[in-house]
């Protein structure tokens, strides 16, 4: 029995969510899994509570997808834009190409026409932006190389469906296409001029964003009404999303354009806190609906064809983005996780699908078959990158670099620093203004470059590897400073340095609690989490404007450092793993420690004998 009651409907979909996604992500599905779960237990081959009208709410959850790509386009500013210029129209450009012909190889192979095989190959070119980009955020893996390239190629793949529109028409088999209904309002103008009003919406956007937008969000914010605020946020999505739609552009291409002009705005975080609740809503929604889509009855009548389908798009798409990914010199790791994420059909597929039984290029049941494989590749997205995630990631070695490493010629320095970022370069700086002379090592190639260009002395090189650390003069130096961001290479090069160079002292840059532990379990002694300090500094600026002085701050932060210290070096003695143990005990070190500040009568006055700035008035400075 279905319910055909919009507030029902609304419920059954919200409700299905609450309940499939938390325990999803309890057993680390990840939330897209959980929503795709939800939508096939709900749909019309499972427990029947929604039907058709489940196309409807794929149409109004779509949205969820634009507003995704305005709030990714916030965080892009136009110089970063500008710099993934290449791999957007190369690395993406390739993919569609490639992609597409060979599917259609293939379609050619199992019997189909030529023009079907093509059309259908270039359709399955594209990949899911919904799904990749969500998950890929949600794991923490968007800013990785990976991240960015599947960014890029999936930016190209939407702006590659207006000239898909364009030419799928040209592959149509006979009948003049019926397709009127899906003629936009400039169909009845000359190509030229269509061209003309399509870049004039552009710059619209562009313009409109950069000189008008910004008063007009002044305007509204100075009314102080935060719900006026959301509703001039979603105001601004839905406009541009039309605009586009009525020059014949992607909607989720436009909302990108408008959230990349805002990107330099001051109310770019505002903008985005305001519409988070809804994308995420909305994308949920429309996860649901694909999952509710997948037609069950087609898969059971031909098994072996969908499931068989399914397998080979999956598999020669991510081929494909494999070797492209070596060709763009994505390391192994990064080539697994590129390839593995957009392995799977997009939701722009059921929309082209659509649009090339209208123009009879391909025949409704073929379409339908097609329409099938992609929600079911859909389905089976996030299993990839489970997979990727449970095993894969734990296994692949990453490749030696691409380049080859400098040839180091400096072998008598006291001193070698392995990591020359934001942390390595505070202390490399300090090094050399005190005459004290480092070799430094570091696997990033532009950070090597942007320090040559500087006049520092950098030498490119994985500092894991032995050789290049016997050539760097690790056998005869007298400390060594380890200060690179990657946990787990930093764990392989003290594994190393401790087999080799046992008698080398190293002083350990970690990312937190937990990677101290695991240096401290490798005999490391001199270890420097890498917040503490401009944590506690902080605290000591924040006690001090609540009337603490001077001393009794310093002295406060002076005990919790010494109490925490200790606390690390005590919780690293329990076995990893043993959850309950490591919270009993980390329970009992607060309570130590609020105890130790009860106990000590002198930790909570305010005392300005020792302030210096309580001094300055009776000095008479100002």
């Amino acid at each position: 029995m279905q319910l055909e009651s919009f507030l029902a409907q609304a419920f059954i979909y919200l409700f299905a969510a609450v309940i499939s996604v938390p325990l999803a992500k309890r057993f680390g599905f990840g939330s897209v899994l959980g929503y795709l779960i939800a939508g096939m237990a709900i749909g019309p081959f499972a427990l029947k509570l929604v039907g058709g009208e489940g196309k409807d709410v794929m149409h109004v959850a779509e949205f969820g997808v634009v507003m995704m790509l305005f709030i990714v386009g916030l965080e892009l500013r136009p110089s970063l834009l500008w710099r993934l210029r290449r791999p957007i129209f190369g690395l993406g450009g390739l993919q569609v190409a490639v992609t597409g012909l060979a599917l259609g190889a293939c379609l050619l192979a199992l019997g189909h026409p030529w023009q079907q095989s093509l059309a259908a190959g270039m359709i399955f070119a594209m990949s899911s932006t919904a799904i990749v980009i969500q998950t890929l955020a949600e794991k923490g893996w968007l800013k990785s190389e990976a991240g960015q390239a599947s960014f890029s190629v999936l930016l190209f793949q939407d702006l590659a469906v207006i000239p898909l529109l364009a030419l799928l028409p040209l592959l149509a088999g006979g009948a003049a296409a019926g397709g009127e209904s899906h003629a936009g309002p400039l169909a009845h103008l000359p190509g030229w001029e269509q061209g003309l009003v399509t870049l004039g919406a552009v710059a619209a956007v562009v313009i409109g964003g950069r000189f008008l937008l910004r008063p007009i969000l002044r305007y509204i914010a100075a009314s102080k009404l935060r719900e006026i605020f959301t509703a001039s946020a979603l105001a601004l999505v839905v406009g541009v999303a039309v605009l586009m739609q009525t020059v014949g552009l992607s909607p989720a291409l436009g909302a990108f354009l408008g959230g990349v002009v805002l990107a330099d705005s001051e109310y770019r975080h505002e903008l985005e806190s305001d519409l988070e609740p809804f994308k995420g809503l909305l994308l949920g929604i429309f996860f649901i609906a694909v999952g509710a889509s997948v037609d069950f009855g087609l898969i059971a009548a031909q098994p072996g064809t969908i499931v068989g389908m399914t397998l080979g798009l999956l598999l020669v798409k991510a081929l494909v983005l494999f070797v492209l990914g070596l060709v763009f010199k994505l390391d192994l790791r990064d080539r697994a996780l590129f390839a593995l994420a957009l392995a799977e059909g997009g939701e722009f597929c059921f929309v082209l699908f659509g649009f090339t039984v209208d123009r009879n290029i391909l025949p409704a049941p073929f379409a339908g078959q097609l329409t099938a494989i992609v929600a079911l590749s859909m389905a089976l997205s996030p299993l990839l990158l489970m997979l990727y995630e449970k095993v894969l990631m734990r296994r692949l070695r990453v490749d030696a670099p691409l380049r080859k490493q400098d040839a180091i010629d400096e072998h008598d320095n006291p001193v070698i620093i392995a990591g020359y970022g934001r942390f390595g370069h505070i202390v490399g700086r300090v090094l050399l203004a005190q005459h004290i002379r480092a070799t430094v090592i570091d696997l990033d190639h532009d950070q090597v470059e942007f320090f040559r260009k500087i006049g520092l002395k950098v030498f490119y090189g994985d500092a894991s590897r032995l050789d290049l650390l016997h050539a760097a003069g690790a056998a005869t130096a007298r400390l060594f400073i380890l200060a690179i961001d990657d946990e787990a290479k930093s764990l392989e090069i003290v594994d190393t340095l401790k087999r080799h160079f046992p008698h080398l002292p190293v002083l350990v840059r970690a990312a937190g609690r937990l990677h101290a532990h695991q240096f401290i379990r490798r005999g490391v002694d001199s270890i420097y989490r890498e917040t503490l300090d401009s944590s506690l500094e902080m605290t000591v600026d924040a006690l001090r404007r609540l009337g603490l002085g001077a001393y009794e701050a310093r002295r406060a932060i002076r005990t919790f450092r010494e109490h925490d210290e200790e606390g690390v070096r005590e919780m690293a003695k329990i076995k990893p793993g043993d959850e309950k143990r490591y919270i009993d005990e980390a329970r009992r070190r607060v309570n130590a420690l609020n105890a130790l500040f009860k106990e000590d009568p002198n930790l909570d006055k305010v005392d300005k004998g020792w302030d210096s700035d309580a001094l300055r008035p009776a000095s008479g400075e100002e």
